[in-house]
């Protein structure tokens, strides 16, 4: 049995045996560097060196891991995401000093000797036989790069990462392998940049520029003797010798290298002690990483960004290859989101909605003809702790949003468009009573029928007694009428309702199709902010809609190289003629200027919109445009627990909430903001003559209203498809459908899924 020393090690003769032996296995790889003692061991060096592969792509450039900088639409920098935080610089833009101390302590031969060094490693044999262990490494610097390039290629897989540092005689044969390459083909100069980019220095900073910016808060040329010393003294433990979290430590080590740099030539002897005496001088910057870290409350949009980039094929056939660029890194994205628009909308969303309110507000801002997201922003904060969210109350499910929110009345100008677009004239009009069931059979898509229960019909009601028909669409569009625009979808039939939202790119959030039921008309189907927003867009542009974009540029950093990828771009296509567009614009603006949005009107701006109270009041949206831009306000518990009567939002109670009440003014405050400076554009003009004869007060209109009715969309009946309740404050004289949302789901918006036909069915 071999002799052991105490504690389990092996003796001082034994750790020089095995070391040689090593070496000796190695000695067809050494050969290569024409070392003399390598030929007495009679190997065939020669032919060794020449069955070599040719070196890999990766050893001459290595595909580094690099932070990642997204920017807003100025250049303006948001967030900064990264596996690894590393930025990759040229040897000019490293400090000599620095430079210096790394080759001093690592390698204070690099410049004279090849790939390995005979002499380290007769010193380093030596050593350790005196120590009885492993006290000195014999690995140059090249040895080193080549090591952490498989380190790096390992990622953070562990079996990967264990594969790569395991110490084993064949692991060795190969960095060696590589190492005689990298030095014929690369140059001195080459790996060690190569290495200042590649090698660890704790803290979560790889690379000397990210070590430079996190220890120092400077960048890598403007290091001093004293700091880059102490830098390069890391390297070797960079736990042991952290200096953020053991000064002594880290001091030793750093005078270490500093007197090592003095005894190779580097410094004068006087320069070492004076830098020796200096403090460290720590100016630490904690890092930054990820969406969390954003700027102007646009960490959503950043999560938003680095969806868009997994899940869209432009950047990558599958979605791993995808992640694998984005963990990569390197890249410098710009994008949509414009700076005075995303403020605005902070700014608006802070002053009215509070992070602590049992409800909260969503904001989206795009721009017409171009689907460019402008701003989006929320009351509660991205992050962790409570009042705060990772759920981005924004968008659809698939982008990392929630199942979205019934979207009301603000659904009713899809239905007007449809019916433009099948030859409705403008003036049209209904007898639009306050109660009626609803009208049975409808027509649906292939053919199909909507048929209400002849023995129990689902029945609707207007928000207010007073409103009773009939009415033209002008007047029924600015007062939200619920019977007029469910007479209006039975008469047109449900298709082109679906068709027309299809086209301006209007979904439900959960990504499942909407149902085939009259009750759509009444905005019943849950949906996100930017979809809406969006949506309405169309409206702005004169018909046409664009798909909604995010990212304007890309760029990538491999190496010393920086190129550009392609980016996905807005499609855009003609959902309606100008003619409906611009008849739904002069509505629309009814709506703001006497109607239930007048709480958001912008003053001199033109300006559109229109407001919605989903029934029960779980959600109250307004979402309004002027020709330059378009945008989206919800408010609501994203819980769809809590109903927002008797309630306090921002500092002020309110008994009722309507579309108008809130969501109102947020989104005038955002869009006065967003616009200021920019110029002011009318609508094409429309006049849409009365369909009434005689003038006729009715006195106040729906829901928007704080007049004590009863909601905005309030009806009777199991159409609504997202809820389970009838008209508001009105018995529901249906059951509850058979399946239900689990109770405390934060993404949901309602029991019913959206997919309810409440009392009715097809043929």
């Amino acid at each position: 049995m071999p002799n052991k020393r105490s504690g389990g090690g092996l003796s001082p003769t034994q750790q020089a045996a095995k070391f040689l032996g090593v070496s000796v296995l190695a000695g067809a790889v050494l050969a290569g560097l024409a070392l003399p003692a390598v030929g007495a061991l009679g190997l065939a060096a020669k032919g060794s060196v020449e069955s070599f592969d040719e070196l890999p792509a990766n050893m001459k450039t290595p595909p580094l891991s690099q932070r990642t900088t997204i920017l807003d639409a100025e250049g303006g920098p948001i967030a900064t995401v990264y596996s690894r935080d590393r930025t990759v610089v040229p040897l000019k833009d490293v400090s000599p000093y620095m430079q210096k101390a790394i080759v001093a302590i690592e390698d204070s031969r690099f410049y004279q000797h090849g790939a390995v060094d005979l002499k380290g490693v007769l010193r380093a044999l030596n050593k350790n036989a005196q120590t009885g262990g492993v006290s000195e490494g014999a690995s140059t610097l090249t040895q080193q790069y080549v090591k952490n390039v498989f380190v790096e290629e390992a990622g953070n897989d562990p079996t990967k990462v264990a594969q790569a540092t395991q110490q084993t005689i064949g692991r060795k044969i190969r960095e060696l392998k590589y190492a005689i390459q990298v030095e014929e083909e690369l140059g001195k100069k080459k790996i060690l940049e190569n290495y200042l980019n590649i090698t660890f220095f704790g803290q979560q900073a790889y690379g000397i520029e990210a070590a430079s910016r996190r220890y120092f808060s400077k960048p890598a040329k403007d290091l001093n003797i004293q700091e880059s010393a102490l830098l390069a003294g890391i390297v070797q433990s960079p736990s042991r010798y952290d200096p953020v979290n053991d000064e002594a430590e880290a001091t030793q080590r750093r005078n270490i290298v500093l007197q090592r740099m003095a005894e190779v030539g580097d410094i004068s002897r006087a320069q070492a002690d004076e830098a020796g005496r200096a403090p460290l001088g720590l100016k630490v910057s904690k890092p930054k990483n990820g969406c969390i870290t954003a700027v102007k409350g646009a960490g959503f949009f950043c999560d938003y960004v680095r969806e868009v980039f997994l899940t869209d094929p432009v950047f990558g056939k599958t979605r791993k290859q995808r992640a694998k660029v984005w963990n990569q890194g390197g890249l410098t994205i710009r994008t949509t989101l414009d700076p005075q628009a995303q403020d605005a909308a902070q700014d608006s969303i802070r002053d009215h909605v509070y992070k602590s309110d049992e409800v909260a507000t969503a904001a989206t801002v795009v721009q017409p003809g171009t689907g460019k997201i402008l701003a989006m922003g929320q009351s509660r904060p991205y992050g962790f702790k409570k009042n705060e969210t990772q759920i981005n109350l924004s968008v659809d499910q698939a982008m990392g949003g929630g199942m979205g929110y019934q979207p009301g009345s603000t659904f009713k100008p899809i239905v007007a468009a449809a019916a433009l677009e099948d030859g409705m004239p403008a003036n049209k009009v209904y007898s639009s009573p306050y109660q009626m069931p609803y009208p049975s059979p409808v027509s649906a898509c292939e053919g199909k029928q909507w048929m209400n229960d002849p023995g129990n019909p689902a029945r609707l009601e207007n928000e207010n007694e007073s409103e009773v028909g009939p009415y033209d669409m002008r007047e029924a569009t600015a007062k939200s009428v619920n019977t007029y625009y469910v007479q209006m979808i039975s008469d047109i039939g449900i298709c082109p309702v679906t068709t027309m939202a299809k086209k301006m790119g209007v979904q439900r959030a959960d990504g499942n199709k909407m149902p085939q039921v009259p009750s759509i008309a009444l905005g019943t189907q849950e949906m996100s902010p930017l979809t809406m927003a969006n949506g309405y867009a169309t409206f702005a542009s004169r018909g046409m809609y664009c798909t909604p974009i995010a990212i304007e540029s890309v760029s990538r950093r491999i190496g010393d190289k920086t190129k550009s990828l392609p980016v996905p771009k807005s499609t855009c296509s003609r959902a309606m003629s100008e003619k409906t567009a611009d008849t739904i614009n002069a509505l629309l603006k009814g709506v703001v200027e006497d109607g239930t949005g007048s709480k958001a009107g912008l003053g001199g701006r033109p300006s559109a919109g229109k407001t919605g109270t989903t029934d029960e009041r779980y959600a109250a949206w307004f979402v309004g445009y002027t020709p330059n831009m378009a945008g989206a306000v919800w408010v609501g518990d994203p819980a769809h627990k809590r109903k927002m009567t008797g309630i306090t939002i921002g500092g002020r109670s309110y008994g009722k909430v309507f579309g108008g009440e809130v969501p109102g003014p947020i989104w005038r405050d955002m869009m006065s903001g967003a616009l200021a400076g920019k110029p002011v554009e009318d609508f094409n003009d429309v006049r849409i003559p009365s369909g009434i004869d005689r003038d006729r007060d009715r006195g106040d209109d729906d829901g928007d209203r704080d007049d004590g009715g009863n909601g905005d969309d309030g009806f009777i009946g199991g159409l609504v498809g997202g809820n389970n309740g009838g008209g508001g404050g009105g018995d529901n004289p249906f059951p509850t459908p058979s399946f239900s949302i689990p109770e405390g789901l934060f993404r949901g918006q309602g029991n019913g899924g959206g997919n309810g036909n409440g009392g009715g069915g097809f043929r």
